[in-house]
């Protein structure tokens, strides 16, 4: 457009790393869509185009099933009219978007967005009508969907790309209030600690966004911050509430407001440990509560 690029579906670091970079080279695609963004890249910063004509890769949202939409019902009850929302992808995340259809006003400020959020933008839900900042805007980093995603985004100055430092940034995120941000877990221990890195000792990924955001829900006034994660992992052999971690502390127990399991939500913030501990046991698999409950008396017995 112009002689200027946009970023595609993926602005996050994107402009950062160019205006580092000794040598640019980009591939240059007609069929991804010209997103509108704090930032394009004009065409004399680019050393080396690429141009190829091929469709962008696709991210389907999965289908959810009775444990995904057990715990999206319960998220969806900490959402009210006029919130903003920060929600990963995943089939918990996308039940729990289609579960708001009778909402008011809702806004979107997060790392990235799939297609359901098209639905809700159309069906008048979403209008970031009440944001204090990018009103009528949905911010997002990065566009995880499929070609009705892409297609909707395409020139939409309803829709805007930012860099992390917009996205993530807590001077931004302080300014939203109502904000209700969504993450999810590989485990929860007793205190509230959240591993959402490694299971066993398989890596499944770095902490990404979660401490920003976790901390941006919790501090906003009227918001809440919410880990969303099924009670047991392999075919319920596996508690996902545990007594201790297996892995590292993604996000520490100080910052940890909600979990949310399909048996219910344990509401952590300004609880002791010991209460803390009880109220984890609540939400874990019936199998393995006896266990956590007699854990968690431990805490109760030791003070820590």
């Amino acid at each position: 457009m112009n002689g200027r690029h946009s970023f595609g579906l993926i602005s996050d670091f994107i402009e950062a790393a160019v205006q580092k970079a000794r040598v640019v080279i980009a591939e240059v695609n007609e069929r991804v869509p010209f997103t509108l963004g704090d930032s394009v890249l004009p065409a004399a910063r680019i050393d080396c185009a690429v141009r190829v004509d091929r469709d962008p890769v696709e991210l389907a949202a999965p289908q959810p099933d009775d444990i995904d939409l057990a715990i999206a019902r319960i998220v969806a009850g900490y959402v009210g009219d006029g919130a903003t929302l920060q929600v990963g992808i995943g089939a918990v995340p996308d039940a729990m978007l289609r579960l708001l259809h009778d909402r008011r006003d809702l806004g979107i400020h997060s790392g990235m967005m799939g297609d359901t959020v098209v639905d809700l933008i159309e069906a008048g839900v979403i209008t970031n009508a009440r944001k204090p900042i990018d009103r009528g805007v949905s911010i997002t980093g990065a566009l995880n969907g499929t070609r009705r995603l892409f297609a909707f985004a395409d020139r939409n100055p309803a829709i805007g790309l930012r860099n992390a430092s917009y996205t993530h940034g807590s001077g931004v995120l302080s300014r939203l209030p109502h904000l209700v941000t969504v993450n999810s877990a590989i485990e929860v221990d007793l205190a509230g600690q959240v591993n959402a890195e490694q299971s066993g000792s398989q890596y499944l990924g770095a902490t990404g966004g979660q401490v920003d955001f976790v901390r941006a829900g919790a501090c906003s006034p009227g918001g809440r911050s919410i880990i969303a994660l099924p009670a047991t992992a392999r075919g319920g052999q596996v508690s996902r509430i545990t007594a201790r971690l297996s892995g590292p502390v993604t996000t520490a127990r100080s910052d940890v407001d909600v979990i949310v399991t399909e048996f219910g939500a344990a509401e952590l913030r300004g609880q002791s440990l010991a209460e803390r501990a009880r109220r984890l046991a609540a939400i874990a698999h019936p199998d393995f509560r006896e266990a956590l409950q007699q854990a968690a008396h431990g805490i109760q017995q030791r003070g820590f």
